[in-house]
This record gives C-alpha cells, sequence and structure tokens, in this order.
C-alpha cells in the first residue's frame, strides 16, 4: 500500500484551519522523538526557535492565520523509540493532538530494526485508534553521511527504509527529512552547513525538515 496522498491526507484538516472565530477550535500538533525535534543544536545547547517544531508552528501559521494552533514538543535527548512507545500514551496522546509526528531514525540503530519496528507500530496504531494523524520522519543525516561504507551510514539508510515502508503499510504520513537533505546537497549544498553538530541539524537543517512537514498541510 502507498502511504497517504499528500493533497488529501490532511485536507479536512487544513479545512478547519482555514476557519475563523468563532467556527475555529483549538488544535494540537505534537512532535515526539529525540533530540533533534527536542532542539538540540551543539549539545548541550537546547536552540527551541531554531529547531523544526517551532519553524513548523511558524509556516503553518503563516499559512493559515485564522488558526489556533499549537505545536507542542514532547521529544527527549537521547531517547530511542521503545522509550518513546513506552510513554506515547501519557505524553502525547494526553494532549488530543489532531496530528503527531514521530522521529527517532537517529537513535534507533542502537536497539536494531525489529525493535524500533514493533516500538513505531505501537506509537502508530495507539494515534490511529484515537483517529490521530501520523506523520513519519526519516532521519536527519550526521556528518560522516558522505562515506557510504561507514556502517553506521549503512544502518541509518535501513532505519529510513523501514520508516517509509511502515508509513506505506498504515497508508500515513511521511516526512522524508533524509531525501530532502540529499536533495539539497545533490543541488549544491555542504553538509556541513547544515549541521549544527556532527549528527545535530542547523536552522538550514531544521528548515528542510520543517518543510517536509508543512507540505502534508495544504494550503
Amino acid at each position: 500500500m502507498p502511504i497517504a496522498n499528500h493533497e488529501s491526507y490532511l485536507a479536512d484538516l487544513s479545512t478547519e484551519l482555514r476557519m475563523h472565530w468563532p467556527k475555529n477550535r483549538l488544535l494540537h500538533v505534537v512532535c515526539h522523538g529525540h533530540s533533534v525535534p527536542a532542539g538540540y543544536f551543539a549539545t548541550p545547547m537546547v536552540d527551541t526557535f531554531n529547531a523544526y517544531p517551532h519553524l513548523l508552528h511558524c509556516l503553518l501559521k503563516s499559512r493559515f492565520p485564522y488558526a489556533v494552533l499549537n505545536v507542542i514538543v514532547t521529544a527527549i535527548g537521547g531517547e530511542s523509540a521503545d522509550a518513546g512507545a513506552e510513554r506515547f500514551a501519557a505524553d502525547v496522546l494526553s494532549h488530543v493532538p489532531c496530528v503527531v509526528t514521530i522521529d527517532y531514525g537517529l537513535n534507533d540503530r542502537r536497539i536494531g530494526m525489529a525493535a524500533a519496528e514493533n516500538a513505531w507500530r505501537m506509537m502508530i496504531e495507539q494515534a490511529l485508534a484515537r483517529d490521530t494523524r501520523v506523520i513519519l520522519l526519516t532521519p536527519t543525516p550526521e556528518i560522516t553521511w558522505s562515506n557510504p561504507d561507514d556502517p553506521q551510514i549503512q544502518l541509518l539508510r535501513q532505519h529510513a527504509e523501514q520508516i517509509r515502508r511502515l508509513a506505506g503499510e498504515y497508508a500515513i504520513g511521511v516526512a522524508d527529512s533524509l531525501l530532502a537533505f540529499e536533495r539539497a546537497i545533490a543541488n549544491g549544498s555542504h553538509l556541513q552547513n547544515l549541521l549544527s553538530w556532527p549528527n545535530h541539524p542547523n536552522r538550514a537543517g531544521h528548515q528542510l525538515v520543517a518543510a517536509e512537514i508543512a507540505h502534508w498541510f495544504p494550503a
């Protein structure tokens, strides 16, 4: 099964976001994951207002000026998907989000493909059971990305492919951060100019991710 359609998956939500008082309502988007959505730049610096959850909020508010919209971050630096799944109901679904983004690909290499898949499935299925839309994120790259023979880079590609497969299986959204970085590099950007730390994007890198997510909210 293919992933959800960009034009239709959140079309009804985009219609709601265009409504203005008194017909509008409070809507929450929750960004769940590890250090990247948490806003870590050069560790231990947390640059919240240059990280993609905040940039996404700004993009959506410029697109939907009448919306009452919160973008809530439930990410924890250093966490992998197994721990994120354990607290998903309490920390994420408790906000009654309309959309949840999930971003654990960088750190899931240490728990393995099978454990990561089980954890992602748990989060996806819990969200869908609450009629919450889900957008999965492939990982952002590390500074060693230029060395395709690096075993960690090969693992990163495998996790990215697993995330895309899960999005297709559940017919949900995927914001392909890894592909966005690859396109930017192919178009002449240097990876070091998109990173603030060996494994954390800078503002320019976060802007790529925010744009990938915002693409799911048709204007």
